[in-house]
C-alpha cells in the first residue's frame, strides 16, 4: 500500500512559520519536530513566506485591511445612492419650477 501524504492548511503553514519566528532559541529541526512536520517542509514554507514578502502577521493585517476596505466600499455605495436620490429630487423640482 502506498503511504498517504499529509496535507496541511494554509493557516497551519502560517502558524508554523510564526512559531519558528517566535522561538528563536529553537533550531528549525526542533521546531519541525514540535510541529510534527519535516524539517525541509518547514524550511520550504518559511522560504515561501519570505519570498512573497509575507508573514503570518502580515497576512492577518491583510485580512483586516480587506475588511476595512469592504466597509468603506459599502459606506461609499450608500453615500452614492443617497446622492443619486437627492439629484433625482432636485431634477424633479427644477422641472416643476421651470415650467
Amino acid at each position: 500500500m502506498a503511504k498517504k501524504r499529509k496535507t496541511f492548511t494554509d493557516e497551519f503553514k502560517q502558524d508554523a512559520v510564526q512559531f519558528v519566528a517566535s522561538h528563536p532559541e529553537m533550531t528549525i529541526s526542533e521546531c519541525a519536530e514540535a510541529l510534527g512536520v519535516g524539517r525541509s517542509t518547514l524550511e520550504r514554507w518559511r522560504a515561501d513566506f519570505n519570498r512573497c514578502g509575507l508573514s503570518a502577521e502580515a497576512d492577518q493585517n491583510h485580512d483586516k485591511e480587506e475588511k476595512d476596505l469592504l466597509k468603506e466600499n459599502i459606506r461609499l455605495q450608500r453615500e452614492l445612492r443617497d446622492s443619486q436620490e437627492a439629484l433625482k429630487i432636485l431634477k424633479k423640482a427644477i422641472s416643476i419650477l421651470g415650467s
